[in-house]
């Protein structure tokens, strides 16, 4: 049985009025969002560091992300172009690691052969013994002592098999192989070191005291970048001249798609008694490219922590000013009956939108440029998806850890002194 209408009247609790000044987070967002669009030009200019950090942090990531993807494309041996075939090594009595088997001396023209290769050569140190190398055959003890380059064997094809350019001249060929011609290639750094810049004139190079003419001179290459410092003559002329190995590399270039044909076959073809001797293994882009590319990586990450910062200063000293500047409008809220924390939350809820307008322009800044610089390259651009959440995300938080300070700074101004300072 229900208890009479007027006793439950009696005992029921009061309701409670509800408080027409009380800010709900619908009010703060919404006060967030007209204080904000009431200067559009301070909104965009405090959102650029905040812009600008995420960015670069989004394009070092991505970068990073395509690099890695276009290396294990290259070194997917179906997707490669570039071998390197070398001879197993095994240790000696002094732990020195010594080749198990030696290159034949027809190496390069077995592997030219085989089907899908399209460039083979050798490439081995050559033992100078120190000897000087010099344009000139007298040797001036008042000169200046330098390293003198590193001198190398090479057979016709290698050039075109690591994919390196003549910039002027030409390279040898079978002619001076068969000859045994002293003839060289010197890489560009080694030409300036050696003051050659032209071969019409058919300059001389000494290496100890023999001399070998210049005929080219080459300026870039896709794989050994060292080739650039060296001077380079025929394998045969290395041999005849200072007993220099058949080759210690073998390099090959070879059709796309058919490199695990190639990595098979190769061994069989220098040794089919013993294919185990030899080890082919593919050779990834140009060493000096990932350097680069790698230093590049470094830039844009240091840029971005440093762009962030600077976002997150320039939304301080922003929300600071536009604390002074609103000062009367708080101390009128106040007196009508804001709290504190209402006032300390508006500003939050300001610093979280800046932050996440900027991480939002920077992301989709940062995943265009990453898409652009991809392009160019002729690379797949790569990303995990999560990237277009988390930098968002740090942008919203990078926004709200700066409007802490301004936003306690605005919540401890008290109504009496606002509204006596006339703002």
């Amino acid at each position: 049985m229900k208890p009479p209408a007027l006793i439950r009247r009696l005992f029921a609790r009061p309701r409670r009025p509800a408080d027409p000044d009380r800010f709900t987070a619908q009010d703060l967002a919404a006060e967030a969002v007209r204080s904000l669009g009431g200067r559009p030009g301070r909104l965009l200019l405090t959102t650029v560091g905040t812009v600008l950090g995420i960015g670069s942090l989004v394009v070092t990531y991505g970068l990073a992300q395509t690099t890695n993807a276009e290396l294990a494309r290259q070194l997917d041996p179906t997707q490669a172009t570039h071998f390197l075939v070398e001879p197993e090594k095994t240790r000696d009595s002094s732990g020195a690691s010594r080749p198990v088997t030696a290159f034949p001396s027809d190496a390069d023209r077995r592997a030219a052969g085989l089907h899908g290769v399209e460039a083979a050569g050798l490439i081995a140190e050559v033992p100078t013994a120190d000897a000087a190398i010099t344009t000139v055959p007298v040797n001036d003890p008042s000169a200046a002592q330098t390293l003198p380059p590193i001198v190398f064997s090479a057979s016709p094809g290698l050039l075109d098999a690591v994919g390196a350019h003549i910039a002027t001249g030409r390279t040898f060929d079978t002619g001076h192989r068969g000859r045994a011609d002293r003839v060289a290639v010197l890489g560009k750094d080694a030409a300036a070191e050696l003051g050659v810049s032209r071969v019409d004139g058919q300059p001389t190079v000494f290496i100890g005291t023999l001399a070998y003419t210049v005929i080219g001179i080459l300026d870039r290459t896709e794989q050994r970048t060292d080739l650039l410092s060296a001077v380079l003559i025929p394998d045969s002329t290395a041999r005849h001249d200072f007993e220099a190995p058949v080759g210690d590399e073998l390099h090959l270039r070879v059709k796309r798609g058919l490199g695990p044909l190639i990595e098979h076959q190769v061994p069989i073809a220098l040794s089919p008694n013993a294919p185990d001797s030899f080890r082919p293994q593919v050779v990834s882009g140009s060493e000096r490219a990932a350097q680069a590319r790698s230093d590049t990586n470094v830039a844009f990450l240091l840029l971005g922590i440093i762009s962030l910062l600077a976002g997150a200063l320039g939304i301080v000293n922003v929300t600071i000013l536009s604390v002074k500047e609103r000062t009367g409008e708080i101390g009128l809220r106040r007196a009508l009956g804001a709290t504190s924390r209402d006032i300390g939350s508006q500003f939050m809820v300001e610093t979280g939108i800046i932050g996440v307008i900027g991480g939002l322009a920077g992301t989709a800044l940062g995943v265009v440029a990453v898409v652009v610089i991809a392009a160019t390259q002729q690379w797949a651009p790569a990303m995990d998806g999560w990237v277009a959440i988390a930098a968002p995300a740090l942008g919203t938080a990078i926004g709200l850890v700066a409007g802490m300070y301004p936003a306690r700074r605005a919540a401890r101004i008290e109504p009496a002194t606002a509204l006596r300072s006339g703002i």
